[in-house]
């Protein structure tokens, strides 16, 4: 049986979830026009609003919600405890939520919080190539988020990221510094935020360089470890790169797998850089060149912009979009033998 709740009344009528609840409430802000169309409308589809549940909403659950689409990667873990020791200051729980990179999972969940489960969102987004205007119907003022390294470009929310693009441009020109002309470029998804703007970087240092971009240097990679191995053992063998950057961390363990399998030794035949927070990597063998990104101080200042929006703080226009340094931490597998 259908059922039929304020935010699917919102997407029919193609009004934000805020300027129903508006309607419901009598607010003299909308116009009474609109204000008719919508309760016509409730009719219609045998909407009534929960009252009960709209006053329950005015409460403060004292709980936020991290949504992330991992926790196989250590990145995302210490964000988790970034945001959990902000939360807990302000005495806040906090709910963790994985999407497994689908955005059918992220909008269920969103629309399943809504009732006031949680009073904010930080968020590191799944569903960047597809349809995601079904957050232009959330009611921000009730339900405020805050977006995180994979973000929504075309929704206005505050965001956190870090300079992937300096740190993809370094890294290359690491790379290329230490003797590698055939650099290649390992990536899960290229429609990603994260995969475009990390990309970019990688193709401008060759191009500083003169180093001519061989598309078939760009591996298209997957989520499967599995998978990953053959495939980058498959490139390996046709290509013959003599450097690596791995946009993701997992795609440095393929590649070190694959490496071990096909008898390649890092770094005489091959040098490795990669995008990752693993407290081992000096403990691989050999020692893992990495780009570090501050995941505990982003999940930090995420949890600090949400609490602050939850406590009516207007946020300033230098907090809509911050940008976060990382570090690229030179060690043996991209080094001289």
């Amino acid at each position: 049986m259908f059922s039929m709740d304020i935010i699917k009344l919102a997407e029919v009528l193609n009004l934000s979830k805020s300027t129903v609840s508006r309607a419901f409430r009598d607010s003299s802000d909308i116009s009474a026009e609109t204000k008719q169309r919508i309760l016509a409308k409730a009719r219609e589809l045998n909407y009534h609003p929960n009252h009960y549940a709209s006053n329950m909403r005015e409460q403060k659950s004292m709980t936020i919600a991290v949504v992330v689409p991992e926790l196989a990667n250590n990145y995302f873990t210490q964000i988790i405890q970034g945001v959990e020791k902000v939360a807990k200051t302000s005495g806040y729980h906090i709910l963790i939520y994985v999407t497994d990179d689908d955005i059918a999972r992220e909008q269920e969940f969103i629309r399943g919080v809504s009732n006031g489960r949680v009073d904010g969102i930080v968020m590191s987004v799944s569903g960047e190539s597809k349809d995601h205007s079904y957050l232009a119907h959330v009611d921000v003022d009730r339900l405020p988020i805050v977006l995180f390294d994979r973000i929504y470009d075309d929704i206005d929310l505050p965001k956190i990221v870090t300079d992937d693009y300096d740190s993809s441009f370094r890294s290359t020109e690491h790379l290329i510094q230490q003797g590698c002309s055939r650099i290649a470029y390992l990536v899960v998804n290229k429609e990603q935020s994260i995969g475009k703007v990390r990309m970019q970087g990688y193709m401008d240092a060759l191009r500083k360089y003169r180093i001519p971009l061989r598309k078939r240097l760009i591996v298209d990679c997957t989520n499967s470890y599995d998978e990953n191995a053959g495939i980058i053992e498959n490139a390996i063998q046709k290509q013959r790169p003599d450097g690596i950057l791995a946009s993701v961390e997992r795609l440095a363990f393929s590649t070190y797998y694959a490496c071990g399998k096909l008898s390649v030794r890092i770094p005489d035949d091959l040098k490795i850089v990669a995008f990752s927070s693993l407290e081992i990597a000096s403990l691989l063998s050999p020692a893992l060149t990495t780009v570090t990104q501050p995941a505990i101080q982003i999940g930090e200042r995420a949890a600090a912009l949400l609490l602050k929006k939850l406590q009516g703080t207007p946020i300033d226009d230098t907090e809509r979009l911050i940008t976060m340094e990382s570090e690229l931490v030179i060690r043996a597998s991209s080094l001289p033998a």
